[in-house]
């Protein structure tokens, strides 16, 4: 197996295994649903959000049949862009699909599993509020980020193995 697609794979099984044992540390350890939100800091607070939708809250699901149409969007996705990241040799362009995968896997599987993502980190500063997010929310981000860097990246700086 060639070096990128190793730091692939660890990639997405870090960012999935550090998603889900997260949020069952808070779920079943902390009790987060039965104790309550709790203040990391005084501009970050730990709360115990349902996301039925995507990113954003936007297209929220109320149905069975709406769930699961997102579950098997999350995982189709990541079949898809499993390939793309198999055949690609550079380094920023497997991480940053890695980064996706792992967060998409994270929260397909909250999906399947409890109906709707569980997200916990809500940064908020006076009157502002940032939305409500998790680990597999950051690694989709960062993940886009990096591809969408790699988009306008000269040729000539691409590293290829």
């Amino acid at each position: 197996m060639n070096p990128a697609r190793r730091l692939g794979l660890a990639t997405v099984l870090i960012v999935f295994l550090a998603d889900q044992a997260l949020k069952c540390w808070l779920l079943y350890g902390v009790g987060l649903a039965e104790n309550g939100p709790f203040d990391l800091a005084p501009f970050l607070t730990i709360v115990l959000a349902w996301n039925r939708g995507i990113s954003y809250g936007l297209f929220q699901q109320g149905t069975d049949l709406g769930r699961w149409f997102l579950v098997i969007i999350s995982f189709v996705a990541a079949i898809w862009l499993w390939r793309w990241m198999w055949r690609s040799h550079d380094r920023l362009t497997v991480l940053s699909l890695a980064l996706i995968i792992g967060g998409a896997l994270g929260n397909g599987l909250d999906r399947a599993f409890y109906g709707a993502v569980v997200d916990f980190v809500h940064f908020h500063w006076g009157n502002f509020s940032w939305y409500i997010f998790n680990i597999a929310d950051v690694a989709i981000v960062v993940g886009v980020v990096g591809l969408l860097y790699e988009s306008f990246r000269p040729a000539g700086e691409k590293t290829a193995e």
